[in-house]
């Protein structure tokens, strides 16, 4: 087994590690609707919002890299942030996680069409509350403003900080929650 320190790996670096069966842990904290739409050979679900960090440590390998990824990086960055609260240092990032992963050309195990992945949901709903806003602002009553300015702040705050409050209330609405939300759902392939 290769050893890796803490950081980021690119998915072409990552297929082959699989492909040449090296011992990996795989893990994809993406919502369970996005995972059974689409997913990487191997990874197991471990939703963000769901996180055991304690459990996946108690069966982890000191040393043995835990390879994270979402749909493109930022909540795999939060999951690994937990690990390192936690006190381990064998998380590695998966660069641009599963998109990049698709966008390589890389194999993925496709399931059931689920519902939108959560950034494309977060960019209807802001784009949506903007323009009701806008138009209202201009045919109703101009403190109808507010709405957009407001959505326009929660995108900029979204953006410095990198966590965004709409993705996390829009990941905790029943079509973004799958049957199984609990740990029976992290079961390896």
């Amino acid at each position: 087994m290769k050893k890796f320190k803490p950081g980021a790996i690119a998915p072409a670096a990552l297929s082959a590690i699989i492909g040449a069966g090296d011992a990996h842990e795989l893990l994809d904290v993406r919502t369970p609707p996005e995972y059974a739409s689409v997913h990487v050979p191997g990874a197991r679900l471990a939703p963000l919002d769901h996180l055991d960090v304690a459990a996946i440590l108690a069966r982890h390998r000191a040393g043995s890299p835990i390879f994270v990824l979402c749909q493109a990086g930022m909540r795999a960055r939060q999951a690994i942030e937990q690990f390192e609260r936690a006190g381990c240092s064998d998380c590695v990032l998966v660069e641009g996680g599963t998109q990049a992963w698709i966008d390589a050309g890389l194999p993925v195990h496709r399931g059931a069409r689920g519902p939108l992945p959560l950034l494309r949901q977060v960019q209807i709903v802001a784009g949506s509350l903007s323009a009701a806003g806008a138009i209202l602002a201009l045919t109703v009553n101009p403190w109808f403003a507010i709405l957009p300015l407001l959505v326009g702040c929660g995108l900029l705050i979204a953006g410095i900080t990198g966590a965004c409050g709409m993705a996390l209330l829009l990941a905790r609405m029943p079509w973004n929650r799958g049957q199984n939300r609990t740990s029976d759902c992290c079961a390896q392939e």
